[in-house]
C-alpha cells in the first residue's frame, strides 16, 4: 500500500480503542457514585449507562452502511468529536438525564472507532486478519486494565474526585487524534476487492430483518416502558417472527446462506455474557473479601494476554473451535463465580471467567471476516453494534436482578447464555465445515 504507514495507523487505531476501553473501566467504577452521591436507582444506572452500548451500535450501523461513501477517514475523526464531547458531558453529569446524554455521545465515539478501526486493520493485514484483530483488540481488556488500576489509585487508595479520574481520558485522545493528523487511510477491503456494495449488503443475509432488530432492542433498552417480562408470551412471538423474516429475507430473497444471521445472534450472547458481567462487576463482587477492581483488572490482564498470543491458538483450532471452547470455559467461570465467597476462590473464579471469555469478541468479528469476506465493513460493524446494544438490554435486567435476587443468583442466571452458545457454535462448526467441503 503505496503512501501508508500501517504502524502508525495500526498504533493511532490501538490508542482510539484504548479510550474506548478505559470509559468501560470508569463507568464500572463510577455506577456507585451515581446511587450513593446523586440519589439514582441501579436500574436507573443501568439505563442511564445504556447508550454508551446502543450509541455504539448506531455508530456502527451508520459506519457500516456509510464508511465506503464518507470514507474511514471521517468516521475517525468523528469518533474523535463524539469523544471530546462526550467525556466534557460526563464530567458535567449530575443526574440520569445528564448522564444518559453523556453516554449517547461516548457510545457514538466508541462505535465510530470500531466502524472505522476494524474495517482499517483488516485492510492493512489482508493475509492475517484474525490474528491481527486479536492484537488490536488487545487494547480493549488492556484499556480496562489501565482504566481499572487507575479508577483504584485515583478513587480508592488517594480518595480523589471521580471527575479526576475522568479528566485523564483527554490525554489518550489528544495523542490518538495526533497520530491520524495527516495520514493516507487506504479503502477497505471490500472496496479495494471490488466486491459491490449490493453483493456485501448479499452477503449479511438478512440486512433490513437485521437493522429492524436492532432499532427494535435500542427501544427497550432506552423506553422504560417497553422493558422485557418474560412472564408474558409477547417476547418470545416477537423474537420467533424477527427468525421467520430473517429466513424468508435471506433464504427467499437473498437466496443465501444464513451464516451471518447466525453469527449475529452469537454476537449478541457472547458480547452479553462479557460486557454485561463486567460493567456490574463492582455490584455483583462488592461482598466478596476483594475489591472489584483489583478482580477487573486480573480479568481484563489475561484477556489482554490472551489475545495477543491468540495467533498460535486460531491457527490450531480454527476460529470456530475457538469460540467452542470459550463458551464452556465462560459457562464454568459465571458458575464458579455464583458460588464464590472469598477473596481467593472469588479471584480463581474470576481467572477462569477472563480465560472463557478472552477470544469471544475478536474472533467472532474474525470468523466474519474470514468466512464472510463479501459482507465487508458491514458485516462487522453490525456484528460490534449488535454485541453492544444486546449489552445495554442486558444492564439495567442485570441491575434490577441484583437489587431484587442478589449478586450470586444473577450470576448463575447470566451462565445461562454460555451455555446456549455452546449449542450454537457447535452449529456453527457443521455449518462451516460444509460451506468449506462444498468450497473445495
Amino acid at each position: 500500500m503505496e503512501n501508508v504507514n500501517r504502524k502508525r495507523l495500526f498504533i493511532a487505531s490501538c490508542l482510539a480503542l484504548l479510550v474506548t476501553a478505559i470509559t468501560f473501566a470508569i463507568r464500572a467504577r463510577i455506577e456507585g457514585v451515581f446511587t450513593d452521591d446523586y440519589g439514582l436507582s441501579k436500574e436507573e444506572v443501568g439505563r442511564a449507562f445504556g447508550p454508551a452500548f446502543w450509541g455504539f451500535a448506531v455508530a456502527m450501523f451508520a459506519g457500516g452502511y456509510f464508511i465506503d461513501i464518507v470514507k474511514t477517514k471521517t468516521v475517525v475523526w468523528m469518533a474523535f468529536a463524539m469523544h471530546l464531547v462526550g467525556i466534557v458531558l460526563l464530567l458535567m453529569a449530575k443526574d440520569y438525564t445528564s448522564l444518559f446524554i453523556a453516554n449517547v455521545f461516548i457510545g457514538l465515539g466508541n462505535g465510530s472507532v470500531e466502524a472505522a478501526c476494524n474495517p482499517l486493520v483488516a485492510t492493512l493485514f489482508p493475509d492475517k486478519k484474525t490474528k491481527m484483530l486479536n492484537r488490536f483488540h488487545v487494547w480493549f481488556p488492556g484499556g480496562i486494565v489501565i482504566g481499572g488500576l487507575l479508577a483504584w489509585l485515583l478513587m480508592d487508595a488517594l480518595n480523589l474526585r471521580w471527575e479526576i479520574l475522568v479528566g485523564l481520558l483527554f490525554i489518550p485522545l489528544a495523542i490518538y487524534g495526533f497520530m491520524f493528523l495527516g495520514q493516507k487511510i487506504p479503502e477497505t477491503e471490500r472496496v479495494a476487492s471490488g466486491v459491490s456494495y449490493k453483493e456485501m449488503m448479499r452477503n449479511v443475509g438478512a440486512p433490513v430483518t437485521i437493522t429492524v432488530a436492532v432499532i427494535i432492542m435500542i427501544l427497550v433498552a432506552t423506553v422504560p416502558s417497553l422493558s422485557v417480562s418474560f412472564d408474558s408470551a409477547l417476547p418470545f412471538i416477537i423474537v420467533a417472527a424477527i427468525i421467520l423474516l430473517i429466513v424468508v429475507e435471506g433464504r427467499v430473497v437473498n437466496k443465501i446462506t444464513l451464516l451471518f444471521p447466525l453469527v449475529f445472534f452469537c454476537m449478541l450472547l457472547t458480547a452479553s455474557t462479557e460486557l454485561g458481567t463486567t460493567q456490574w462487576i463492582n455490584a455483583l463482587l462488592a461482598e466478596n473479601g476483594i475489591s472489584p477492581m483489583i478482580i477487573l483488572v486480573v480479568v481484563t490482564g489475561i484477556m489482554a494476554v490472551g489475545r495477543f498470543f491468540a495467533g498460535g491458538l486460531v491457527h490450531r483450532l480454527n476460529p470456530t473451535g475457538v469460540l467452542l471452547g470459550s463458551a464452556i470455559i465462560s459457562t464454568a467461570g459465571l458458575l464458579l463465580l455464583s458460588i464464590s465467597t472469598g477473596a481467593v476462590m472469588t479471584l480463581l473464579s474470576a481467572a477462569v471467567f477472563a480465560v472463557g471469555v478472552c477470544y469471544f469478541w475478536p474472533t467472532m468479528i474474525g470468523v466474519a471476516s474470514e468466512y464472510i469476506p463479501k459482507s465487508g465493513a458491514l458485516g462487522m460493524s453490525i456484528l460490534g453494534g449488535a454485541g453492544f446494544v444486546a449489552t445495554s438490554m442486558v444492564l439495567p435486567i442485570m441491575g434490577k436482578s441484583i437489587e431484587t435476587a442478589g449478586a450470586h443468583i444473577t450470576l448463575r442466571n447470566m451462565s445461562v447464555l454460555p451455555v446456549i452458545l455452546i449449542v450454537a457454535f457447535i452449529a456453527l462448526i457443521l455449518i462451516v465445515k460444509k460451506h468449506n467441503q462444498k468450497a473445495e
